[in-house]
């Protein structure tokens, strides 16, 4: 079993800066892989961000060029680098691994983005 804890979320103006974290209670090399996903109210679920074992990156097409996934294997966090916010990036961001034929969640943190 995998349990995933985020933070760093908040309030930004557009144009700013955030860095989410997600502490893994698992070595973070072990898992096939991690990612971010969003959840903005009244949509589903979309994915923002993954980072394979072998540490390819895949980014949705409008995060990318703006957003950076990174993971350090020392301390078992993922990372999510958010510049040039926008206010549609608003929504609950959550963290994802696979690992075992399973994929696990986090509590998710909100980001809001002001206009």
């Amino acid at each position: 079993q995998v349990q995933l804890v985020e933070s760093g979320g908040g309030l930004v103006q557009a144009g700013g800066s955030l860095r989410l974290s997600c502490s893994a209670s698992k070595s973070i090399f072990r898992l096939n892989s991690m990612g971010w996903f969003r959840q903005a109210p009244g949509k589903e679920r979309e994915l923002v961000a993954t980072i394979t074992r072998g540490s390819s990156t895949n980014y949705a097409d409008s995060v990318k060029g703006r957003f950076t996934i990174s993971r350090d294997v020392a301390t078992n966090t993922l990372y999510l680098q958010m510049n040039s916010l926008k206010p549609e990036d608003t929504a609950v961001y959550y963290c994802n691994a696979y690992y075992d034929s399973i994929m696990y969640w986090g509590q998710g943190t909100q980001v809001t983005v002001s206009s």
